[in-house]
């Protein structure tokens, strides 16, 4: 497999997760660069080019509520999780774990006996 064709796999496979992390993520207030700080302290490194559209999307769907709020000298948008949010979230995470079950059995099925 080329370099290409595994970032594309990991680009897609990611797309998903990261939805899941922004969301777990903005349970509690975030401006984007705090988002992102959080998102690199637990491992997931993510472009601005990519969390601030995602965001954005996020918010016109009425998952997430946004304030502007004095911080640390300017005015910053802040982002949290809407009761819809909260929900979704809710959901997605007892999916992501059936789904995380699910293909740890299948992947360890590979290493183990028929």
């Amino acid at each position: 497999m080329s370099d290409e064709q595994f970032e594309k796999l990991r680009q897609e496979l990611r797309r998903g997760i990261l939805v899941l992390a922004v969301l777990g993520s903005l349970r509690k207030p975030h401006y984007g660069y705090s988002l992102r700080k959080q998102l690199q302290d637990v491992g997931l490194d993510i472009d601005e080019g990519t969390l601030y559209p995602l965001v954005r999307r996020l918010a016109d769907q009425g998952l997430l509520t946004s304030e502007w709020q004095q911080g640390e000298g300017r005015e910053r948008r802040y982002y949290q999780l809407s009761p819809e949010g909260a929900g979704l979230l809710e959901s997605l995470t007892a999916e992501w774990q059936q789904l995380n079950n699910h293909v740890s059995k299948i992947l360890e099925a590979g290493n183990g006996p028929d």
